[in-house]
Order: structure tokens, then C-alpha cells, then sequence
């Protein structure tokens, strides 16, 4: 079992940054990668970006390239995402999730934290 939880959500304006962190306790030597995924009320969960965490290869959805950067601490069992340039377009629910392996899914999922952009 692993346990993640978010914090960092707030409210911001456009143009603004805001970092989210997640703390990953429990079987968390299993890890294959940490990824962070964002839902708005109404559309489909969307994967925002990707972090592997043995060598920390990391990928991102086109539209938040160049202004969100992820990162690990393994020391900390943490991830995080520096979130630059928000747009209003950028506002939903934010989620960590782990996955053991390559070709797994992510099993695991945080509570979520909300992130809103006004314009």
C-alpha cells in the first residue's frame, strides 16, 4: 500500500505560479514513477506530467510544457510541480498517482487538491 497526499492548491491569478507537493508514504520503494493528472468538473482525467524515480526522466502534456516542472525528492518521498504561467484553462482538481512498474497503471492516487485560475 502506498499513501500520497497533496498539498499546495490555492487560488491564483493568471499569470501566477503556484507549487504542488505530494508525500508518498508506505511501500513506496516499489515506485516506478509518480505522476501528477488534473480533472475539471464535467471532463475526463488528464495526465499533466510524469516523473520516473529512479533516474527521474520525466514528460509532460503539450499544453503545460515549458511552464510546469516536475521533480522528486527520494530522500523525502516527495514530488512536486512547479506550476508557472497559470492559466484559467489550468483550473481543476489536481491528483498524484503511483505506478510500480513500466507498463502498470497507477494504483495508487491522492485525495486531490483544488487549483484555481481567475483570469
Amino acid at each position: 500500500q502506498v499513501q500520497l497526499v497533496e498539498s499546495g492548491g490555492g487560488l491564483v491569478q493568471a499569470g501566477g505560479s503556484l507549487r504542488l507537493s505530494c508525500a508518498a508514504s508506505g511501500r513506496t520503494f516499489s515506485t516506478y514513477a509518480m505522476g501528477w493528472f488534473r480533472q475539471d468538473p464535467g471532463k475526463e482525467r488528464e495526465f499533466v506530467a510524469r516523473i520516473t524515480w529512479n533516474d527521474g526522466r520525466t514528460s509532460y502534456q503539450d499544453s503545460v510544457k515549458d511552464r510546469f516542472t516536475i521533480s522528486r525528492d527520494n530522500a523525502q518521498n516527495t514530488v512536486d510541480l512547479q506550476m508557472n504561467s497559470l492559466k484559467p484553462e489550468d483550473t481543476a482538481v489536481y491528483y498524484c498517482a503511483q505506478k510500480s512498474t513500466i507498463l502498470g497503471t497507477y494504483d495508487y492516487w491522492g485525495q486531490g487538491t483544488q487549483v484555481t485560475v481567475s483570469s
